[in-house]
Parts: C-alpha cells; structure tokens; sequence
C-alpha cells in the first residue's frame, strides 16, 4: 500500500501543474534578472548601491542554478516560461532608468523601489513555491525555494537600509527642475 508521501508525488494533479508553471516561470525571471541587475548596478551612482546590485546578481547566478537542480529532481528540463507580472516590473525599471538624471540620489533611490518591487515578487513566488511543493510531498524541492526565500529577504533589507541611510535623504535634497 502506498503511503500518503508516494501517492502525492505519483499522481499529476492540477496543483502540481501549477506548481511547475511557477517554477517555469520564476526560473525565466531569475534568467532575466541576471540581465537587469547588471544594467542596474551599471546605472547606479553610488558605490554602496552599485555592491548591493553585484552582490545579488551573484545570489542571481545561484538560484538559477538552483532552479536547474529543482528541475533536475522533479525528472524535466529547465525550461523557461515568461512572467508578465515579472516582465511588468521590468519594463518599470527600464523606465525609471529613462526618466531620471543619471549620477542622481534620485536614479539611485528609484533604482532601489524598482529593485524592491521585484524583490517582493519574488518572495511572494519562492515562499509559494516552498508551500505547494511541501504540499505536493516534495520537502526537499521546498527546502531549497525556502533558502533563495531568505536570501531574498536579506537583499530586500539591505536595500532598505542603503536607501534609509542616505539615498531618500540625498534624493529629498535634490532641486526639482522648475516647472513653470
């Protein structure tokens, strides 16, 4: 007789078909993050800042290769499936960069919101994931979603504390052209 664990991993529900749409479609977000966190820290002006980008573009680099190794033991190939919500905000911080001065308290402040919002769908997906694939009966699948969920978290607090501890205040000092 087959256990409740070996019954849940065997059968196909609807739950673990959109358990692996997610996955497909945070390892396309993390695929394309890997692009965008090089442009942002590019077109960051502080050095601080400029750190907090290449730091997470190297956890990046990691939870790509995590998610490979969470295909790898659900037995499918790494295949990317597009987010619009993810793309959403993407397209949001190409347009922060467009529309603010460069080498600005400003840029960077926006830099960081834009970085957050992403930051914040991701933990949404990754702290889902951990639940549906404990759910599904794959605790270790969710062990791994769990520790990209804490790095994620950490990068977010980082953001939060380089934007409390000098960009707002230096953006909030910055001359508005005058509109007249």
């Amino acid at each position: 007789m087959e256990t409740l664990e070996e019954t849940q991993t065997n059968v196909h529900s609807r739950l673990e078909q959109f358990f692996n749409t997610m996955l497909q479609e945070i390892y396309w977000s993390e695929l394309q993050l890997v692009n965008v966190l090089g442009t942002m820290r590019d077109r960051a002006t502080t050095r601080k800042l400029q750190n907090a980008f290449e730091q997470h573009l190297s956890q990046t680099q990691t939870h790509v290769r995590r998610l490979e190794e969470v295909f790898q033991l659900l037995n499918q190939e790494a295949s990317p499936e597009p987010c619009a919500g993810l793309q959403g905000l993407f397209d949001e911080g190409w347009q922060v960069i467009d529309e603010t001065e460069d080498g600005t308290a400003q840029r960077d402040a926006a830099l960081i919101i834009a970085a957050q919002k992403v930051e914040h769908y991701e933990m949404a997906c990754y702290g889902s994931l951990a639940t549906l694939g404990r759910t599904i009966g794959q605790e270790r699948i969710a062990h791994i979603f769990e520790e990209t969920l804490a790095e994620e978290k950490e990068t977010d607090a980082l953001l939060t504390q380089i934007a409390e501890g000098s960009i707002n205040y230096q953006a909030s000092r910055e001359l508005a052209d005058d509109i007249s």
